[in-house]
Parts: structure tokens; C-alpha cells; sequence
């Protein structure tokens, strides 16, 4: 929790409401982004993204597994945050891990569309690698470093660039005259296939502070917030989830208007990225 005294309050609330905030920037302005891949060597995919003073390292790992009997022409992908208890005094003990979890669920619902999968903008079909009988399992790991605000755009983004740098390693299948056998999966250790994030959106928190909302908050900032919009949007302008958190209601007309200017503010954000990409792969090389 972010201890302000009055003063300051109505210093961050005033300049929001005149459109410049305290660090300076407008309310549709990101903060610095920084980019760094294949930080983790022994994933199949990893990144550090850095966001302000907000940390985000995201790794993936790719496994063998069996198809869920439900989605029998589906991989599966499992996405886990943890909060690093250095990475702010409230995340020691129980308060990291209700983060951690509402984080997770927050980012499931947005990239996966829920536990079902059903809508999800990762593209589950292309994990399958003979149908209901193997499959890729992604698992997703994203720690919070450092924390000022934004956790879950910041997040999302990192697990976008993660992706990214993600290999699937190539397979043989050698399939059985029996329908019922197990089919015999070699893996290569040499050949990987990209993994493709054309589809993968990134997340826009839309926080509301008096009667304007601001995109990347820092944690002053969201400590002054009355209810905050998240919207994931892909790079044709589709929205792919949503989710809210805030105790304070939101009139429908305003929700359709944080959503538009997410749409908006998301395609501006996905170029940036999509270039901070290029040149972190350029300088790995």
C-alpha cells in the first residue's frame, strides 16, 4: 500500500485531471519500455520487460502431454505468476500470493479466454501434434521483479516477447497400425520451429482517477484509483478479453469508451513492442 499524505493525493488527482501527470507524461502515455530476451537459458522461450520502475522476467516452457478429452484438437497452455516478496513489502507471506493468483486468473481470462480455453488469442490449435493423443503443454511463468503499478499490462507484454522467443522443438510421429496404441513421438534437440505471436495480444489497464482514466499507472497513481479496466486487444484492432477490478460501478457508456480508446491505444503500443522486439533479437544474434 502506497502511503501518501493528502497533499500529495490531490497533487497526483489535480494534475490527472489538468492531463499531466506527475512524472510528466500525458494520461495515454507508457512509461519507458525496455526489452531483453533469452534471459533464461534453459527455457524453450524468455524475456525481462521493463516497464517504468515495473519488472516483469517471463519464461516458457514446452512439454509433451495429452490433449484435454474436451478439446481433443488443442494443445494446452498454463500460465503461473509469482510475486517476488522483494519486489514490494506488501508481497511478503499472504498478500503475494492473493496477487499471484488474481494476476493469473486476470491474465488466463484476457489471453486464454477462461479456463475452458474456449476464445482463446493464443492459438491452442497449433500446439496439437496428432489429435487427442499428444499434444504441447505451454507452461508460463511470469515473477514480478520489481513493482510500480501496471502489473498486469506489464506482464502480458513480457509474456507476448517471451513467446516470441520461443522454439517448439520439430517432432516424428510414427504412428501405429492400431488406432488405439500410442503413437511413437521423436523430438529434435537440433530443429525448432518459431513460435507464432501474430495472434498474441497485449493488455491496456484503463485506470480511472476522478473523472479521467490514464493507461501504465504507477502504484501512487493506482493507489488513487476508483475502478480500472484491463482489455486485451490483437494487432487487427480485435478485443480478445476483459476484465475489471475497483469497488466503484461503471456506467455501460463508459466502459464502451475505455474500451474504444484501449483499441486504440493498444495499436500504438503493439508497433512499440513489436520494434523493441526486433532490435533486443538483433542484439541476441
Amino acid at each position: 500500500m502506497v502511503g501518501l499524505s493528502e497533499g500529495e493525493k490531490h497533487f497526483i488527482r489535480g494534475g490527472i485531471a489538468q492531463g499531466i501527470r506527475t512524472d510528466g507524461r500525458r494520461r495515454l502515455q507508457f512509461r519507458a519500455l525496455s526489452v531483453e530476451t533469452g534471459v533464461i537459458p534453459q527455457a524453450n522461450g524468455s524475456a525481462r520487460v521493463r516497464l517504468g520502475a515495473t519488472e516483469i522476467i517471463a519464461s516458457v516452457k514446452a512439454e509433451l502431454g495429452k490433449p484435454n478429452i474436451l478439446h481433443p484438437d488443442k494443445g494446452k497452455v498454463s500460465i503461473f505468476v509469482d510475486c517476488s516478496p522483494t519486489a514490494e513489502p506488501t508481497f511478503e507471506g499472504r498478500g503475494s500470493e492473493e496477487l499471484s493468483t488474481e494476476l493469473s486468473v486476470a491474465l488466463q481470462r484476457c489471453l486464454l479466454g477462461g479456463k475452458s480455453g474456449a476464445g482463446a488469442a493464443i492459438d491452442l490449435s497449433s500446439l496439437i501434434i496428432v489429435e487427442g493423443k499428444v499434444c504441447w503443454d505451454l507452461y508460463i511463468d511470469g515473477l514480478v521483479v520489481s513493482s510500480d503499478g501496471n502489473l498486469l499490462d506489464a506482464l502480458a507484454a513480457a509474456i507476448k516477447v517471451a513467446l516470441s522467443n520461443t522454439g517448439i522443438p520439430k517432432v516424428n510421429v510414427s504412428l501405429s497400425a492400431a488406432s488405439d496404441e500410442e503413437p511413437e513421438v521423436d523430438v529434435s534437440n537440433e530443429e525448432f520451429l518459431q513460435f507464432d505471436t501474430s495472434s498474441v495480444p497485449v493488455i491496456v489497464t484503463l485506470t480511472k482517477v476522478g473523472q479521467h482514466y490514464i493507461v501504465d499507472a504507477t502504484s501512487e497513481e493506482e493507489s488513487q484509483m476508483s475502478s480500472a479496466v484491463s482489455v486485451s486487444v490483437n494487432r487487427n484492432g480485435q478485443v480478445c478479453g476483459l476484465t475489471k477490478r475497483g469497488g466503484a460501478g461503471l456506467d455501460p457508456s463508459v466502459i464502451f469508451d475505455m474500451i474504444s480508446v484501449a483499441k486504440h491505444v493498444s495499436q500504438q503500443f503493439i508497433a512499440h513492442l513489436d520494434s523493441k522486439i526486433s532490435a533486443a533479437e538483433a542484439a541476441a544474434e
